[in-house]
């Protein structure tokens, strides 16, 4: 008796029952030798399954998966681990659909009539259309703050929860987004491999060095503020600004009603009143951090390390806000003026003296908005 087959012949239409028993038998052979070659991948587990083809499974979201190449990819949204590099802009993808979508950034493919910005898809391209409409569809349901996207409302949402889906191998930290976790990777192994080429600075991502020439050695301030016309570098600069005029408090605690308007305000109130967090102490003082960025910067004090040099003249500065402060004294430039007499200075602080002598020669009542 011959085996009964089951698989639609491609060359024939009918089979003959020799030939269709022996492909049986090579087939049920071939997955029989993949399962017991692959059973050691920690990683990866077989076991029986009604679809025959769908052998692989994630042993950390119990995905199915037909190929192995298949489940190495879709590892990479655990790990954070991101193999696919731009070559236009540096910007690294954990897959080459998401390289495929981003090139497009680069073309006039999916380009705004508005502002001229290239988006990477179609669906992109009509959720950044909403930032000029103001049209916000996605509500979050626990502070009713709206988003114009919904994957930003599911990365919103973690806020709330707490929930952590991508977790380090190498230690016990846990990240809300796989960007996040991708970035905290280079803290073990030390990896450096951004470095600017207008100073001997090096950075673990490629956006911290976009950000770096950006901030340090771009003078061009293309953002103003619709309240008070002072003019940033970057959009997040000018979007974090005008909080302080509408008094926007976006950062809520889950443990409590307190809202607040930074990140970092909501991350030592954690600290403070939940005990939740870890706290970076200074081995040479014991002064105690919320952020490891803020003791980085107090070690290099105690270190006398300046490692941001002006390219005008030999000083150096602790941080790239010391040297941003710095800067205006070798430029004639001035870009922060007093909203009563329309007089102009180069610094911030200037005008914000000002202010206060010129408010009570016009009798106008003091706020303090910086």
């Amino acid at each position: 008796m011959f085996a009964k087959c089951t698989h639609a012949c491609l060359l024939c239409c009918a089979c003959v029952g020799s030939a269709c028993e022996t492909r049986v038998d090579a087939v049920d052979k071939s997955q029989a030798s993949e399962i017991q070659t692959e059973a050691d991948n920690s990683n990866v587990s077989e076991r029986p399954h009604s679809d025959k083809r769908r052998l692989h499974v994630c042993t950390v979201c119990d995905k199915w998966f037909a190929r192995r190449g298949s489940l190495n990819r879709h590892m990479t949204c655990h790990t954070g681990e991101r193999v696919y590099l731009c070559t236009q802009c540096e910007k690294r993808f954990s897959s080459g659909t998401g390289l495929m979508q981003h090139m497009n950034i680069h073309t006039d493919k999916y380009k705004c009539t508005e502002c001229g910005r290239c988006c990477q898809s179609s669906r992109d391209l009509v959720a950044h259309r909403r930032s000029h409409s103001g049209e916000k569809p996605f509500e979050c349901t626990a502070c009713s703050k709206r988003f114009t996207r919904s994957v930003s409302l599911v990365r919103h949402s973690r806020i709330h929860s707490g929930e952590k889906p991508y977790k380090c191998h190498s230690c016990d930290k846990a990240f809300s987004e796989s960007g996040d976790l991708y970035r905290h990777t280079r803290v073990h192994t030390g990896e450096k491999p951004y470095r600017c080429s207008l100073c001997d600075k090096s950075f673990s991502v490629s956006s911290s060095l976009q950000r770096h020439k950006r901030l340090v050695h771009n003078n061009s301030r293309p953002y103003e503020c619709p309240y008070c016309g002072m003019l940033f570098k970057i959009h997040l600069e000018l979007k974090r600004h005008v909080r302080i005029h509408t008094d926007a408090k976006p950062y809520s605690c889950r443990h409590c009603s307190a809202c607040f308007t930074w990140h970092g305000q909501l991350k030592t109130h954690l600290l403070k009143s939940h005990n939740e967090g870890t706290w970076f102490t200074c081995d040479i003082c014991h002064k105690k951090f919320d952020s490891k960025q803020e003791l980085k910067v107090h070690v290099q004090r105690h270190e006398a390390v300046k490692p941001y040099v002006c390219s005008e003249c030999p000083k150096r500065f602790y941080t790239a806000y010391e040297l941003r402060q710095h800067r205006p004294v070798h430029s004639e430039y001035k870009q922060f003026s007093c909203g009563l007499c329309d007089r102009l200075f180069k610094r911030k602080r200037a005008v914000k003296i000002h202010f206060k002598t010129c408010s009570a020669k016009h009798g106008v009542t003091y706020v303090q908005l910086w």
